[in-house]
């Protein structure tokens, strides 16, 4: 599967496109949903630009970095000065809502149908706007989770109260020394949870995840289930392709009565062996799902 073939805004069959999804989604006897950064990104989770400036620009002043994504591998001198950094990073990227409603417009394009989730984002975006926890497989981490740096054990922990608090203590672009996150068992300095290395924790939580997830794929085999694919680009460091796209290409072209359904500002691509079951749209995924509802 290399040649690859797509459709966007800029061709005759924009509407025809978008009618046909919307009967696919409405015929579906299951839609598998998978996300990438380019669903948060259309709902407003940007990393530079205007939001960095409102949150950043007393440390971009000082650190002289000009986005959140650079910020989060800056040396910073101290762990006092590094957790500063990052409580404001987690507490905007995951306490709050994101400004659009691009997740609520999802939501309510599947919800009587049955449907998972399996996404490499990790703000949290789809529980915030109610979907389902036991259909959601969150498969490279939460920004709303610690985990020891070791680590001493497969366990994670949730960290809204010492983001929190780190938000109301926090003074001259430094936490207070006892509000560093350690591991309550073994004391070694906490980290988040996120595929970064193979220290990443996979805990019970991520493993019955797991598990739904595959029994989700077993129970929809050989029905008329929509791979809908939002935002997923070719990030191989973490091989998110690997996780999703690929995956969702060979599920499709395994099943005759399956649609691979591609929405992407820039990468709206299928292969040709699956052209004649696939949808392609380039173009904003949070205008698009709203021509969908």
């Amino acid at each position: 599967m290399c040649s690859k073939t797509s459709t966007g805004k800029s061709t005759p069959d924009f509407s025809a496109q978008i009618e046909k999804l919307k009967q696919a989604l409405k015929n579906a006897d299951a839609v598998l949903i998978g996300a990438g950064a380019g669903l948060s990104t259309s709902a407003g989770f940007t990393y530079s630009g205007a939001r960095f400036e409102t949150y950043f620009s007393d440390f971009a002043a000082k650190y002289g970095f000009s986005d959140m994504y650079t910020g989060g591998f800056y040396p910073f001198p101290t762990r006092e000065e590094f957790w500063a950094y990052w409580r404001r990073y987690i507490f905007i990227n995951r306490y709050q809502d994101a400004p659009k409603p691009v997740y609520n417009d999802l939501l309510k394009l599947v919800q009587k149908k049955a449907y998972f989730v399996i996404t490499t984002n990790v703000d949290h975006c789809f529980q915030k706007a109610g979907f389902d926890k036991q259909r959601l497989f969150y498969t490279q981490g939460d920004y709303g989770l610690f985990q020891c740096s070791e680590p001493c054990r497969q366990e994670t922990w949730n960290n809204e109260t010492i983001i929190r608090e780190m938000v109301r203590r926090q003074k001259a672009m430094r936490i207070p020394a006892e509000l560093l996150p350690t591991c309550p068992h073994c004391g070694k300095a906490a980290t988040l949870s996120l595929l970064s290395d193979d220290k990443f924790v996979e805990d019970k939580g991520w493993h019955a995840a797991a598990d739904r997830y595959e029994t989700f794929l077993h129970a929809q085999k050989n029905q008329k289930v929509v791979f809908l694919e939002l935002g997923v680009g070719y990030n191989t460091p973490y091989n998110t392709p690997g996780i999703i796209k690929y995956p969702f290409w060979q599920m499709t072209y395994a099943n005759s009565n399956a649609l691979y359904a591609c929405i992407n500002q820039d990468e709206a691509l299928a292969p040709k062996e699956i052209a004649s079951q696939s949808i392609c749209i380039s173009g904003d995924i949070g205008q698009t799902l709203h021509l969908l509802i």
